[in-house]
């Protein structure tokens, strides 16, 4: 059975390994990325942020962040589910916790940036009603796609 549960420190090394298995399989690791990856509570957490982690048998299978922009935008990133447990719906419960939780918080939008290599993760997106917009602010080098959604 997968849940869905809250960030602890003792799983940052879970983190951020699930997260460059991805990065690195499409060449998008860059140097904002290993910040976080390596800084998670105080770049995501610390910031206002909320950094959620799905499990199955007690092992770290995927994550979803939402990075606070400001009082009413949030940033939805490091959203992956480990290749053994893709396409069993985990991505949705993960997206719709931080859907979820963005609303708690009285966001207005969330935004997101990826890639265009991410095709399975677009759809995804576009599913849950996220629409794509012009790049604006990007801190990632190798984002070719920017979506948002208003709550």
């Amino acid at each position: 059975m997968v849940s869905i549960i809250d960030f602890e420190d003792k799983y940052a090394p879970a983190f951020k390994s699930l997260n460059l298995v991805w990065l690195d399989k499409f060449g998008l690791t860059e140097p904002a990325d290993l910040l976080m990856l390596n800084n998670p509570r105080q770049q995501i957490i610390d910031t206002g942020g909320c950094l959620y982690l799905a499990t199955a048998g007690g092992e770290i299978i995927g994550s979803a962040a939402l990075i606070k922009e400001n009082a009413t935008d949030y940033e939805l990133a490091k959203m992956v589910v480990a290749p053994a447990f893709q396409g069993q719906g985990i991505s949705k419960l993960l997206i719709e916790k931080c859907i979820a939780k963005a609303r708690e918080l009285a966001a207005l939008r969330i935004s997101l940036l990826s890639n265009s290599q991410l095709t399975t993760a677009i759809a995804l997106y576009e599913k849950y009603g996220f629409r794509h917009i012009p790049i604006t602010n990007s801190h990632y080098v190798t984002a070719d796609v920017m979506m948002e959604i208003l709550l």
